[in-house]
């Protein structure tokens, strides 16, 4: 008997784990292992814990139906998780593990304790890598250095596609079906899996298999040709809304490129123009996942740049309360941080606004606003969230230079010029006409309205006090 572990791969589809499990045709389980505790130490939201759990059990109902056995255990951590599926492989006779890789630090070093314990036990531990486009160290400069910069790598990817890609892989559990599970274990799978964790109701969310079906082939048709001028702007649904489904691998990237290729066979030749705007968004995704498991540190959210090692950040614990909770005096800013602590979500134009208005006004450390947005997003993702940090906070690869500091009024009129997107989160706001609602202060004190708190900070006083800040490495 084999047994298909899964971790951050929570599909059938496009499963190179599953894939060769099937293909070695002999028996085989499926399992999941939650780990609460562990997710806790990741900081991993309460909104993304439901959207796992519900991905789980849409897995076992569909392993049920095939007529393959799916079982769920509880551990706390991954070193509890490692016991128990070694002593669930010994209990059960397991022959082989087969299992998707995990690019962060703290997972890589699971499975190698795991790996050789199997081993030890007669058992083999089989891994694979799902989680990329390019396989992470098949891109590299004229110094077989990973890229540092993201131009030249984008372009390198596509070049490597156009000659090397590989098809996703189509899976058909009904092929899989090499036994019966046992009267005990189908009773176990009527139930309903439940994590023993904080949870926060994600059902705004669609499952990945209507995703599949309905929601991707829906932005392809209507939504691709617009993206590159859509995408800036929150108040309009230009996006693909696919983040939460790639973090937890409920649906494979390889398969969305292989979608977009479909509808657009030339588009690995127009990374660089307008129509290439979407994938360009995919190969940002790849860049960090290689640089994690390039540079390991970024795991251990180093700066990038060692340059600003030596930062005093000051971390106003005001500043800092005054941003998560959205009381900065800058609608745009707050409006962002509303969205996100309420819906777990937050548009990207709107990640970089707040991210450098954490760093470069408030002069806080870039780390607390990265693990802020891992506590409630559900598309939280290491390699993403850091990558985006630091580069806004100017620490990192390729990141924005120091010295450019995001105007967080422009950026309100720019990207929400009718102030929908504002209106919708800050309701206090309504009253305000659209000229004064970027920055309402004057208008509101001239009205003796006291609906909305003061800017925390100057824009052009705290710009200044940035550069001299960044300017002391």
């Amino acid at each position: 008997m084999n047994l298909v572990w899964f971790r951050n791969d929570l599909r059938i589809d496009d499963n190179p784990a599953l894939h060769a499990a099937m293909e070695a045709k002999q028996p085989f389980q499926a399992i999941f292992i939650s780990t609460p505790k562990q997710w806790q130490q990741h900081d991993m939201a309460a909104i993304k814990i439901d959207f796992i759990e519900r991905h789980v059990n849409l897995l076992a109902e569909q392993f049920t139906k095939a007529g393959i056995e799916f079982v769920h255990i509880a551990a706390t951590d991954f070193e509890h998780q490692s016991q128990q599926l070694l002593d669930y492989c010994i209990q059960n006779n397991i022959d082989a593990v087969f299992a998707n890789d995990e690019v962060e630090f703290n997972e890589r070093t699971r499975d190698h304790w795991i790996g050789e314990k199997l081993r030890q036990n007669g058992l083999n531990f089989h891994t694979f890598e799902a989680d990329v486009i390019v396989r992470k160290g098949a891109i590299v400069n004229k110094q077989n250095e990973m890229y540092k910069v993201f131009t030249p790598f984008k372009k390198a990817w596509a070049a490597h596609l156009i000659q090397y890609l590989a098809s996703p892989i189509t899976t058909d559990l009904e092929q899989g079906r090499t036994v019966q599970p046992s009267s005990t274990a189908q009773k176990k799978q009527a139930n309903k899996i439940t994590f023993n964790a904080e949870k926060k109701d994600s059902n705004k969310w669609p499952l990945a298999d209507v995703v599949l079906r309905q929601v991707i082939p829906d932005f392809l048709q209507n939504k691709l040709s617009d993206y590159h001028q859509d995408r800036d702007f929150p108040a309009i649904k230009g996006t693909s809304g696919l983040s939460p489904y790639l973090a937890i691998g409920a649906i494979s990237v390889k398969r969305i490129l292989a979608e977009l290729l479909h509808h657009d066979p030339l588009i690995l030749e127009n990374i660089s123009q307008p129509q290439g705007s979407w994938l360009n968004e995919l190969a940002w995704r790849d860049f960090y996942r290689h640089l994690l498991h390039h540079f390991p540190k970024l795991n251990k959210h180093q700066n990038f740049n060692h340059k600003y090692d030596a930062l005093p950040w000051p971390n106003s614990p005001q500043l800092f309360e005054a941003w998560k909770e959205g009381k900065t005096g800058y609608p745009i800013v707050d409006a962002a941080m509303r969205q996100l602590v309420q819906t777990g979500w937050m548009h990207n134009r709107l990640r970089m606004i707040v991210a450098s208005f954490l760093t470069k006004h408030c002069l806080v450390d870039w780390r607390l606003g990265e693990q802020f947005f891992m506590q409630h997003l559900i598309d939280g993702d290491l390699s993403a969230n850091n990558g985006g940090w630091q580069w806004s906070a100017g620490t990192g690869c390729d990141a924005q230079p120091y010295f450019r500091i995001f105007n967080p009024i422009s950026q309100s009129e720019k990207y929400d010029p009718d102030g929908s997107f504002i209106r919708k989160y800050l309701p206090e706001l309504e009253c305000v006409p659209l000229k004064h609602l970027h920055f309402p202060h004057e208008y509101l004190k001239k009205n003796h309205i006291e609906s909305y708190w003061p800017a925390i900070v100057d824009h052009a006083t705290a710009r200044q006090q940035a550069l001299s800040f960044y300017k002391q490495t």
